[in-house]
């Protein structure tokens, strides 16, 4: 599995813990119906135990684990193993998330494990000089977000976007570049594409919306214009 199973621009949808049960899969079957409308690359992140839940209903999102660890079946007990990540038909996972930090040892080996099994990676990164040393472990992307902007209104300002794009490029160009802190419109999302972000990703901006589902719809729909644009 490499890069081309997501293609730029790309959109995440990443409710966290905010949902669980048939409100997370309800969400989950919504976004699957809009990747097949709109034919937008959707990632759809969920807790562990959801994730088989997901994956039977909605086969045009790309489900995507909120960690996992670097262990090999065995005796390893209380971690998350990519091999039973695969079995239930995950795609991808994301490492190193401001709520689950991890070393560079740690994501270097997560990555490597991944890569074995045929998981796409997805690996956060606070700062500029952090997000250049992950570059060099290759993971297929890098979300690009500071820690402190992670909840809240105040989107990454334009220089942290274009220089995070750019340094990540410069040490890999092969490597799709994510941006996700602050977003709450359509607009948003539109400008950090604009910018030169791969993709986008959002928590807040669609779970504490008023109306979640059209404004998750209104934020894909500024991804596929942007795609159209580009064609």
């Amino acid at each position: 599995m490499n890069n081309e199973n997501i293609q730029a621009p790309f959109f995440v949808i990443n409710p966290k813990t905010f949902l669980i049960g048939n409100e997370l899969l309800d969400l989950a079957r919504y976004a699957n119906s809009l990747a097949k409308q709109y034919h937008v690359t959707l990632l759809f992140t969920a807790p562990h135990p959801e994730l088989g839940n997901i994956v039977r209903e909605c086969p045009n999102l790309i489900v995507t684990a909120q960690h996992m660890d670097s262990i090999l079946p065995g005796d390893s007990m209380g971690h998350i193993s990519a091999h039973s990540l695969v079995y239930v038909g995950v795609q991808a996972v994301v490492l190193n998330h401001a709520d689950h930090p991890m070393t560079l040892t740690a994501i270097a080996k997560a990555i490597e494990r991944a890569k074995e099994v045929g998981l796409l990676t997805i690996v956060c990164a606070d700062s500029v000089p952090e997000a250049q040393a992950i570059a060099m472990l290759g993971p297929n992307v890098i979300l690009a977000e500071p820690t402190e902007l992670i909840g809240h209104n105040q989107k990454s300002d334009r220089l942290y976007v274009t220089s995070t794009i750019e340094k990540i490029k410069k040490v890999n160009p092969d490597i799709l570049v994510e941006q996700g802190a602050g977003i709450r419109s359509e607009n948003d999302v539109t400008e950090f594409l604009e910018l030169g972000a791969d993709g986008v990703g959002v928590t807040s901006g669609i779970v504490k919306a008023n109306k979640p589902k059209e404004m998750m719809e209104k934020m894909i729909q500024a991804v596929a214009s942007f795609q159209e644009k580009r064609k």
